[in-house]
Formats: C-alpha cells, structure tokens, sequence
C-alpha cells in the first residue's frame, strides 16, 4: 500500500477523531469478473479475481458504545455518529448502512461485539462503477470488526454475512460472487466458484503477452435502483416453471441441450431469454476457465464476445455505453476478446489487449465512446491482487 497515502489517511484521522493512536490499517479489494455473469444466484460457475483497486479502512476501539464513522469520499456527510444499540436501524441510502448491515448480521449469528469504534475509510473503487465497492466495504467492515474484537469468524462465514448484509440490510438480491472474490482473493490468482455447492479452485492468471484492461463507462449506476432484483425474480420464475417438467433446483444445473429440450414450459419469451442467457453463460464459464487453464486465450477471448452478446441480447443488462466500450473494443488490433463486467446498466467492461497495443487501445475506444456518449470513460490495467485483511506497515 502506498506509504504516501498512509500518512495522509493517518494524519486525517487524527483530524476527525483527535488523535491517531492504536489505530490499524485495513485493505479490501474491488474484484472483476471475467466470466460468468449473473450466473451466482442462479447456481452457476462465476470466474472472478480480486484487484488491487479497493477500499481502505483505519479504525480503533473505543471504550464507551459509541461509534463514529467518516468517509474521505463523502466528506460532505461530516462524521456519522451513533450507539452501538442504533445499529440495528438503516438510515437508508448512506454508505454507514453497510457498516450497521455487517455488526447487525455478526451480531444476528452471536458474535460478541459490546463496545464501540471509530472508523475511517477510502475508497478508490468508482462508485457504481460495477467493481463492486459496495461488497469491498462490507468485507472492509467485516475484518475490522474481526480483529478489533478477536471474534474468529472463519472467512466463509464472513463472506456470507457481507452477502446478507447486501440481501436483508440494503435490499438488494444479490448472489455471492462478490463478496467471495474479495474475501477470498489471492494475487495473481482468480477463482473458478460453484455458487450452487461453494467449492472451488485457485486457477493462476498467466497472461503471458496480455493484459486485462479495465473499462469504465462513467455512467453512474445504483444496484438497487437498477433492474437488478427484476432480473432476480425473472429467473426465478423461469427456474420455477421449467421445475414442472424438471428436477432440479437451480439453472446452473442444465447442460445447454437439457435447456433447449425443456425450454417451451416456460411460455414466455422474455422469461425464455433470461433463463437462456443463465443457462448458456454458466456452460460458457466451465470452457472459458478450461481454455484459460490451458493457454488458449483466443477461445477465452471469443467466449468474452459471446457473453457480452447474450448479456446484451438475453439478458438485456448492457445499455449504450457498455456495448460501445466493449464492442469498439472487440473491433481493435491486439484484442482477443471483451465484455461487459459486474451487474451491467452502466459501471464497467475489460477487454484482453496485447500489451504492445493497449496505450493505442486506449485512444482509440475512448475516443469513440466520447464521442458516441458525450463525456468520457476511464481505463486501468487491471492488477489481481489479495483479498481482504490488515495492512501489515
């Protein structure tokens, strides 16, 4: 972590809560998936890695119940103040919920958490950017409240409590690639997950001439203003009817051919789209990861293509400003693939770009998307870093 951004984080927190003694430095990562979008919470294979983009919290023990909070990216909110027995109450709509969200769930599964904390935090993920910064924050929570308070909670359980936090706390119906890709992160490494059984296997991200650029449209985007929970209920009831001539329990669990074969119980052409889109963008990720594997970029760049078609056509989750990133994207030199990644209505896209070509890459998507959409978007290379925990200085 940068010594640089240390200090000055340091120096504010002595500004906001007095002082910066036994204070501790933590780090949460934003992630990218390369494959296997909304597919989590219809039981399928999702591909993600942790990046080195992410969310960094300083926080202390108090010795009263009182909790005060303060956030580098709101500073506008000044410091948000209030008792440990508040934190059962949403305040609705400001980054402290995610905060409550986490103590009310460790809480909720009998963790002991009696005293209060000051916290400051800063993130460098862009909000709605679709890196998922909202589930960076709930981990970020989650490995403070961990160590401040010695609670022990394995990091699966802490996973599926920064899950609930976004479910039953937010309000958002969102599965758990998220939060896994960043508790469970590694460097240099991303993650094949089966979110139907939660097993899964560290595959090392060996791109030899390539790297994965990262696309971000500007476009401002909300989770749970999006149409996300309407995509949740649409598969539900696609999984719902086609469970009338089939057993099973989640989509994730159809071959291609079984869906096709089934496919007229659901009786409705949009249900049929979003259902075919989960079906065939889980096998999708099972081939992209065996390509990935075995150094065979250009199927995992032409399967990158495919998954942004059906996420556009299918699913109708992409919107004018991702299919212009990732389809000028596809269109340039020393490109092998690119889509549209995280829940989509704006937020971001990644190509695989040869690194000889990705500054002109960069010119050249950027220049028509500004000129396409009217203001510009942002690129990084992404780095796959660590998942979340102390920053050891």
């Amino acid at each position: 972590m940068d010594k640089e951004l240390q200090t000055q984080l340091k120096e504010k927190f002595a500004q906001v809560f007095g002082d910066a003694e036994n204070m501790t430095i933590y780090f949460s990562p934003g992630r990218i998936n390369l494959i296997g979008e909304h597919t989590d919470y219809n039981g399928g294979y999702v591909f993600p890695a942790a990046i080195t983009i992410g969310t960094t919290g300083l926080a202390r023990l108090r010795e009263d119940d009182k909790i005060r909070l303060y956030s580098e990216n709101f500073p506008e909110l000044g410091t948000i103040e209030f008792s440990l027995s508040e934190a059962n109450k949403a305040t609705g709509g400001i980054w402290a919920d995610y905060v409550k969200g986490m103590i009310t769930m460790l809480q909720g599964a009998g963790y002991t958490i009696d005293k209060g904390f000051d916290l400051l935090i800063y993130g460098q993920i862009p909000t709605a950017s679709g890196l998922s910064s909202s589930a960076s924050l709930e981990l970020l929570v989650g490995v403070v409240l961990d160590d401040l308070f010695k609670l022990g909670v394995p990091r699966l359980e802490l996973v599926q409590l920064g899950q609930k936090t976004e479910n039953d706390f937010i309000g958002v119906n969102s599965g758990i690639l998220d939060q896994f890709a960043i508790g469970f992160g590694q460097k240099d490494q991303a993650i094949l997950l089966d979110t139907n059984t939660l097993e899964y296997h560290m595959v090392p991200v060996q791109l030899g001439e390539y790297a994965i650029v990262i696309m971000n449209t500007n476009k401002p985007r909300a989770l749970t203003e999006s149409k996300y929970n309407e995509r949740f209920a649409e598969t539900r009831e696609a999984l719902k009817r086609m469970q009338n001539s089939l057993d099973i329990q989640a989509l994730g669990e159809l071959s291609n051919e079984d869906f096709e074969a089934n496919v007229s119980v659901i009786n409705d052409e949009t249900l049929i789209k979003r259902a075919r889109h989960a079906v065939y963008e889980n096998n999708r990720t099972k081939v992209a990861q065996k390509a990935f594997v075995e150094g065979d970029l250009k199927i995992f760049g032409q399967l990158l293509n495919d998954s942004h078609e059906s996420l556009k056509n299918d699913y109708e989750v992409t919107g004018a400003e991702l299919d212009t990133l990732a389809e000028t994207a596809q269109k340039q030199e020393g490109v092998l693939g690119a889509r549209m990644t995280g829940a989509g209505f704006g937020g971001c896209a990644i190509a695989l770009v040869h690194k000889d070509y990705v500054a002109d890459f960069e010119h050249n998507v950027g220049k028509v998307y500004e000129e396409v959409v009217g203001y510009p978007a942002s690129f990084y290379v992404a780095q796959i870093g660590d998942g979340s925990g102390k920053v050891v200085l």
